[in-house]
C-alpha cells in the first residue's frame, strides 16, 4: 500500500509537475492531499506558478534555436535554485538575548540578534531572502550555539551558505575572518593585508558590520589597531565584549571603550611561525595591525606556533 502522504522533498517532481500544467491525475491528486497540510509547500507551488508564468512567452517564442525543451530546463533550474534560497529559521533566547538562526538546504546561512521575537521574516526579507519559520529544523544549530556560549565547545562546524553576503569583497572578508581561530584576535588591517589590500581596511570593518553570520563567522576576533573593539552588530560592543571573555581574551577598560589588554596576550607577527610575550622586541610599539594575538600558549601552539626562541614564552609565561 503506498502512502497517502508525501514528504515535501518526495512531493517536489509532482508540484513541479502542477505548477507547468503538466500532472497526471494521480500526480495532482498527491499534490492536493500534501497541499491540504503543508503550508510552506502551498507557498512554494505559488512562486512556481509566477515564475511559469513568466516563462510562458518564452516557450510560446522561442529563441531562435531554442524551444520548449530549453525552456522546462531553465524553468526546472531556477525552481531547484529558489528552494535552495529557501531560508528556515527559528527565533530562540540565548545568553546574549533573541537570536535569530536561518538555514538553506545550502548550510547556515543567517544568525542575527534581535531586539524582540517580533519582525523575523521581515529583517530576512530585507536581505533579500525568501523565509520560512522551522524551529524544528534549526533548533539542532541552537543547541550548538548554547554549548559554545556555556563554554563546552570552541568550533561551530556547521555547513555555512554565504550568498547573503553583499558582495564578493565582503565573502573574501568573511572566509578570512572564519580562519581565525577561538582565542585569537586580530585587527581590520591584518584582515585587509591577508586579501592583499593593505589599505581596505576601513572597507574591511564595513563589510564585517553586516556579517549575516555573527559568532559563526567571528568577526568579535577583529579589533581596531589600537586593540579598541569597534563596530559590533550595529554598535553592541558588550556582546563583542562578552565572546572575547568568553575565549579568555583579556580586557581593559570599561563601559563605551573597552580594548584588548596588550600586556595579557601573546603575539604572532605577520607570517611568522614563532609567539611572543609582549616585551619581545619592540612589539610593545607597534600597531596592533602587524600581529595576530592569543589568549594563551595553549591557544597559540594550537594554531602551530612554536615558542620565541629570543623571549621563551615557553619558559617566560604570563601570568595566568
Amino acid at each position: 500500500m503506498t502512502r497517502e502522504f508525501l514528504t515535501c522533498r518526495e512531493v517536489e517532481p509532482d508540484l513541479i509537475a502542477v505548477a507547468m500544467d503538466e500532472a497526471s491525475p494521480p500526480a495532482a491528486q498527491r499534490v492536493d492531499t500534501h497541499l491540504a497540510g503543508c503550508a510552506e509547500c502551498r507557498q512554494e507551488l505559488g512562486r512556481y506558478q509566477e515564475i511559469e508564468g513568466a516563462m510562458t512567452g518564452l516557450r510560446r517564442a522561442p529563441a531562435p534555436g531554442s524551444g520548449p525543451t530549453l525552456a522546462r530546463a531553465e524553468l526546472e533550474h531556477r525552481l531547484a535554485d529558489l528552494r535552495t534560497r529557501l531560508v528556515r529559521y527559528g527565533v530562540f533566547e540565548s545568553a546574549l538575548g533573541p537570536v535569530l538562526i536561518g538555514a538553506t538546504e545550502q548550510g547556515v546561512s543567517v544568525v542575527e540578534y534581535l531586539a524582540g521575537r517580533g519582525g523575523a521574516g521581515v529583517k530576512l526579507a530585507r536581505r533579500g531572502a525568501e523565509a520560512v519559520e522551522d524551529v524544528a529544523r534549526t533548533e539542532g544549530l541552537f543547541r550548538d550555539l548554547t554549548e559554545y556560549l556555556e563554554g563546552r565547545r570552541t568550533r561551530l562546524d556547521w555547513p555555512l551558505d554565504l550568498r547573503l553576503a553583499g558582495s564578493d569583497f565582503q565573502r573574501r572578508v568573511l572566509e578570512a575572518t572564519l580562519r581565525l581561530p577561538f582565542g585569537a584576535v586580530a585587527s581590520y588591517a591584518r584582515i585587509a593585508r591577508e586579501l592583499g589590500l593593505p589599505k581596505a581596511s576601513r572597507a574591511v570593518a564595513q563589510a564585517l558590520r553586516h556579517n549575516p553570520l555573527p559568532i559563526v563567522v567571528p568577526c568579535h576576533r577583529v579589533v581596531g589597531s589600537d586593540g579598541d573593539l569597534v563596530g559590533y552588530a550595529g554598535n553592541r560592543i558588550g556582546l563583542k565584549q562578552q565572546l572575547l571573555s568568553l575565549e579568555g581574551i583579556h580586557m581593559k577598560g570599561g563601559g563605551r571603550s573597552p580594548h584588548v589588554d596588550r600586556d595579557a596576550v601573546y603575539y604572532c607577527h605577520l607570517d611568522d611561525t614563532e609567539y611572543c610575550i609582549p616585551t619581545c622586541g619592540t612589539i610593545s610599539q607597534q600597531s596592533l595591525g602587524n600581529f595576530i594575538v592569543y589568549a594563551s600558549r595553549a591557544r597559540a601552539e594550537g594554531a602551530g606556533l612554536a615558542p620565541c626562541t629570543s623571549c621563551r614564552p615557553d619558559l617566560h609565561p604570563l601570568p595566568a
